[in-house]
């Protein structure tokens, strides 16, 4: 009955409100018409009744005015109080009805503080009007305190109500904004591991399709006139592609990592240990490579060992590309903090090199994401440079090398 009443007061709020009005007003009138003990005794007093329409037509107007309702059903419902003793009927109850309605639409529609403010002066109102206008002159009672009290009940339960329905309204906002937060996050790491395959693939492929291609080239151009070493540059070429497969199955692992039938990959990361590697491999397309190093050797985390690596990796291949050079320098200066790794060519002057492309952007965004920073450039006399600063301590985001903004390109 009550779900029932409340759905139609839902569809319907000014006819429910009209109703409401109604039945207070007839309950007000009635009162007016009875003495104690309760029973009728006349008609009701037609200024009375009046007084009792008008605080119950004040009613109409709770929801867009709750504060002006409160005052005209409190002054009319006093005035009632106080024309009591002159037509003989009891301040009762029903008389407060209009008051106690519009004292719990403003504590519904209001905050706490604003609502006991106006229910105290309507308690203390409707008390004074009750007690001053009374048979024997001003008294008071304690059947009038308990009425003003009466009246606080409304405005108690619509705040508490009110009070439930704003902690609910809260706890439904925090889970929808947690619930947003947590798809923001995971887009954003699903984004951050798209970029970093992405990373590997560019470099993997960059690498070691920049030899195949070198190799081939030069198998091509030997094979007519000296095939014995075709056919040992064929042999190099076989060992590059078996290479490149592999690092790519690696790599293409990561995106199966969860698969219960494969599980993860068990090799290791490449790092500087693989360096010599690394640079042996050049030699085979005419790069010759320096490495030097200043400092002692020191351990490095396993993300700083593969990105110092990998911008070596990439470093070098563009100075197989683009450099138009047989010589390269890759420099290593180990600090107690600080791991400097330079790359150098002595290449005619050209455009930046990799501009276009994803190579530089890659390296940077590495250097970046282990909380150091890179800087490419054209040496000033020819040539190119490429210069990290890696952290050979353990990267904390807070405060890292990466919230200063020095890569300059």
């Amino acid at each position: 009955m009550i779900t029932a009443i409340r759905s139609w007061a839902r569809r319907h709020p000014r006819a429910f409100d009209a109703a409401t009005a109604a039945v207070l007003c007839a309950l007000a009138v009635l009162s007016t018409t009875m003495a104690q003990p309760p029973r009728i005794v006349r008609w009701p007093p037609a200024a009375a009744a009046g007084v009792a329409v008008l605080a119950c037509s004040a009613l109409l107007l709770h929801r867009n005015h709750p504060r002006l309702t409160v005052i005209t059903t409190t002054v009319c419902t006093a005035v009632l109080g106080a024309m009591g003793p002159s037509f003989g009927y009891e301040f009762g109850s029903t008389l407060t009805g209009p008051v106690m309605a519009a004292l719990a639409s403003l504590a519904w529609r209001t905050d706490s503080r604003t609502a006991a403010r106006y229910t105290a002066t309507a308690a203390m109102a409707l008390l004074t009007a009750s007690s001053l206008w009374t048979p024997g002159g001003p008294q008071l009672q304690p059947d009038q305190v308990g009425l003003a009290a009466f009246t606080l009940v409304a405005p108690a339960v619509a705040d508490s109500l009110r009070s439930r329905r704003d902690y609910v309204t809260a706890v439904e906002a925090r889970a929808e904004m947690a619930e947003h937060t947590r798809e923001e996050e995971a887009r954003r790491r699903v984004g951050a591991e798209r970029m970093r395959i992405a990373r590997e693939l560019h470099d993997v492929v960059a690498h070691h399709i920049t030899l195949a291609h070198a190799q081939s080239a030069t198998a091509d151009y030997l094979l007519a006139s000296r095939p014995d070493k075709a056919q040992q540059v064929m042999q190099n070429l076989t060992a590059t592609l078996n290479s490149a497969l592999g690092e790519l199955r690696a790599t293409v692992v990561l995106l199966r990592e969860h698969d219960e039938s494969r599980g993860p990959s068990t090799e290791p990361a490449p790092g500087l240990t693989r360096l010599t590697e690394l640079i042996a491999s050049f030699d085979q397309v005419g790069l010759t490579v320096t490495l030097t190093q200043e400092g002692a050797t020191r351990s490095l985390s396993p993300g700083v060992d593969l990105t110092a690596y990998r911008i070596t990796q990439e470093a070098l291949t563009n100075v197989s590309k683009h450099a138009l050079t047989t010589t390269a320098a890759v420099h290593l200066h180990y600090t107690d903090s600080l791991l400097t790794l330079t790359v150098t060519d002595d290449g005619p002057p050209v455009q930046v090199r990799g501009a276009a492309g994803y190579g530089l952007i890659g390296m940077r965004e590495r250097a970046h994401a282990v909380g150091g920073y890179l800087r490419a450039h054209p040496r000033d006399a020819a040539g190119f440079e490429v210069r990290a600063e890696l952290p050979t301590l353990a990267y904390s985001p807070a405060g890292s090398p990466a919230a200063h903004d020095k890569d300059t390109p």
